[in-house]
């Protein structure tokens, strides 16, 4: 391979790295434009191809099935080209390749769109994501997040726990937690393991069409779900689930970028890779004063991180005691006062069916169909007429 390459007179081979640091090492340093791996390279994940990609270097991945690594296989480490082990020509061509994209990597915005190849098989199911977002003081995330799957449900849907901070979705299930499946699936997915069959068997069915991938269970766990990885879970869940309904953190934030020298993890990562690939952006406040100013400011948050889909705003907990006599006049004037927003979706408050689903571990639609239950139903036709209208567009 190294005398295949070093043979051509326009590319110089610049590093023979023995080991993954080497490697990325090499590339920091600006060493070369393309780094030509072994997908079996000790260590090589998406996490460490992406680092590759933000020192400005392409990479070719080389398949070898014989070491279980597959062309397919070696495509979702998110290579830029893949071509078989003990082929130098066909390296050759794909290093060509990606040279004559023109433009740099880690900008997949600006390269040339490459032909789709042509399948026998019919194509993957593509299923949507809604995102259940809200700001900081526990708006009731997590209780939208299920209502909606719950509700959803009839059309096979997927819960996952993405919440860095404090995910909650498996003590609320009453399922156990020890062995968060988020984690599991995006280590699956840093080797290049994870497809729809593989993140079923991560998945619990709770419910007829219902299942979840719960989360971690400490939050000092927020390194093992690196945005590299959770993209190849969103794809894989849309594959599995024509529903894919992910309860995210509340941060919002991208200062761990601004504090250190190097790439660092973002500890609100799984939030914003989540939030990036979403269809539709359910963004859920509290009905108290304190509650409404934080999801004004929260919205104008999401308005700054440009996101491509829909937004479908939640209000919970409305009752008179806090939002005065008329709470529902008072919430929506508020926010269509000074968040723009004139179609908000108001949710009761039910603390006696919240508190019984609790206690029993269950959906709250099973513990009695109540007014928040009656409302949440009422938000995930919201979410598939927000998702209808984005097709149409």
């Amino acid at each position: 391979m190294v005398r295949a390459l070093a043979g051509e007179p326009t590319l110089e081979v610049s590093r023979r790295c023995a080991d993954l640091a080497e490697l990325l090492a090499s590339a920091a340093a600006g060493l070369g434009d393309v780094a030509v791996v072994s997908a079996d390279l000790a260590g090589l994940d998406r996490e460490s191809v992406r680092h590759l990609h933000g020192s400005q270097c392409w990479v070719v991945g080389l398949a070898d099935p014989e070491a279980g690594w597959s062309v397919e296989r070696t495509e979702r480490l998110g290579v830029d080209a893949v071509a078989p082990v003990g082929e130098p020509s066909e390296a050759l061509a794909a290093v060509r390749g990606v040279l004559a994209r023109g433009t740099r990597p880690g900008q997949p915005a600006d390269r040339p769109a490459e032909p789709e190849p042509a399948v026998a098989e019919p194509a993957p199911r593509t299923g949507r994501l809604v995102a259940v977002w809200g700001p900081t003081g526990a708006p009731g995330r997590t209780t939208v997040a299920l209502g909606l799957a719950e509700a959803l449900a009839e059309h096979d849907c997927l819960l996952v726990d993405a919440d860095t901070y404090g995910g909650t979705v498996a003590p609320m299930l009453g399922l156990l937690d020890e062995a968060p499946g988020v984690a599991a699936a995006c280590r699956a997915a840093a080797t290049g393991r994870l497809d729809p069959a593989a993140l079923a068997a991560l998945t619990p069915q709770l419910a007829p069409g219902l299942r979840v991938l719960t989360g971690i269970s400490r939050p000092e766990r927020w390194t093992e779900l690196p945005p590299a990885h959770l993209e190849e879970v969103w794809a894989a869940a849309r594959g599995l689930a024509t529903w894919t309904v992910v309860d995210c953190g509340f941060g919002l934030e991208r200062d761990e970028a601004l504090s250190y020298d190097t790439r660092a993890p973002q500890r609100n990562g799984a939030t914003l890779s989540a939030l990036a690939a979403a269809d539709v952006v359910v963004a859920v406040g509290a009905a108290d004063p304190i509650g409404m100013q934080r999801l004004v400011r929260g919205l104008m948050d999401l308005d700054d991180l440009e996101l491509p889909g829909s937004r479908v705003v939640a209000v919970g907990r409305v009752r008179a005691s806090v939002a005065g006599s008329r709470p529902a006049g008072a919430i929506r004037h508020a926010l269509a006062r000074y968040a723009g927003v004139a179609d908000a979706h108001l949710l009761a408050w039910d603390p006696a069916a919240c508190d019984a689903a609790v206690l029993a571990g269950r959906l709250l639609g099973e513990v009695g169909a109540g007014p928040l239950h009656r409302d949440l139903v009422a938000l995930a036709g919201a979410v598939r007429s927000a998702v209808g209208a984005r097709a149409a567009h």
